[in-house]
């Protein structure tokens, strides 16, 4: 029991970095959403990679897998972070809503845990689904009146929020999926980002036109953050805690994640504010809350 509250502990880790993770991607939003994949999971392959071998782990050891392991690693990673980069890319000016509906992706990991064996969904796993899809519909809506549609587009915000929308359902599948999968080594998630910023790498050489630096200082520290922490460490720590701590604990412990990187947005005038995005912020952090209670009152 103590293991898996050490567990645990070392899971929300990835929580604390996640907080910082909307702030900072919405920063680097100028960059290509491909280019920002390869560089940031180039430096989360460096900083995972030094980690293992000053821990005295082998790296090219761990990364000897089956199939199925790496399909999953490397799809939740690459498909998560190109789905989410993307969103901010398309809608810099929606920051808090595209980061809100990102954030579906904790009701997501209650939701698809309550499908694995010997579990079942219950009338609060529903209940709490509907509650965070209200609070996506508030985003969606606008704040007080109408779509974020442009006259003449494809739909203006619309395709943002439904990469968003995505990411969150990739990452929640990721991480339950992640459980199934708990003899393979942490060590191993440096490979699955080395293949994730080839993957972007390539895309990027592909079908993006430019190659975007940043211009100034501050920006090439916010891409080290970025690359380093919350796209970085805290998938290393998430893995362990997905695999041996308590799966739903760290679910609700993420809900806190939300309203603490919506205020983050906020208060570096990256976003503005609004009782509508507070609104959905409750909305979607409580529906996760819902889903989750007949877990938290047994604990």
């Amino acid at each position: 029991m103590a293991e898996v509250r050490r567990a645990t502990g070392i899971g929300s880790i990835a929580i604390l970095l996640w907080a910082t993770a909307a702030l900072l991607t919405s920063m680097s939003s100028a960059m290509p959403p491909l280019q920002l994949v390869a560089v940031t999971f180039g430096l989360a392959f460096l900083t995972g990679s030094s980690v293992a071998v000053l821990r005295g782990r082998s790296v090219i050891g761990t990364l000897r897998q089956p199939l199925p392991v790496w399909l999953v690693g490397v799809g939740g990673l690459f498909g998560y972070h190109a789905c989410l980069f993307l969103a901010f890319h398309l809608a810099p000016s929606a920051a808090v809503e595209v980061n809100l509906i990102n954030y579906l992706w904790p009701l997501c990991i209650v939701l698809f845990s309550a499908l694995l064996p010997g579990e079942r969904l219950k009338a609060a796993h529903v209940a709490g689904a509907l509650c965070g899809l209200a609070g996506t519909a508030l985003i969606v809506s606008g704040r007080g009146g109408g779509l974020h549609l442009d006259a003449g587009t494809l739909g203006g915000n619309l395709p943002a929020y439904g990469a968003a929308l995505a990411a969150a359902l990739i990452w929640g599948a990721y991480s339950v999926l992640s459980r199934r999968f708990g003899s393979v080594p942490t060590e191993a998630v440096s490979g699955f980002c080395l293949v994730t910023a080839l993957l972007g790498l390539t895309g990027h050489l592909l079908f993006e036109d430019a190659t975007v630096w940043p211009q100034e200082a501050l920006g090439w520290l916010v891409l080290l953050a970025l690359g380093i922490g919350p796209d970085g460490l805290a998938f290393f720590v998430w893995d362990h805690g997905m695999k041996r701590g308590d799966i739903r604990a760290l679910g609700v412990l993420s809900y806190a994640v939300p309203p603490a990187s919506t205020l983050l947005l906020i208060l570096f005038g990256q976003a503005s504010g609004g009782w509508a995005v507070w609104a959905a912020c409750a909305l979607i952090a409580g529906g996760a809350l819902m889903a989750s209670w007949d877990m938290i009152r047994a604990k």
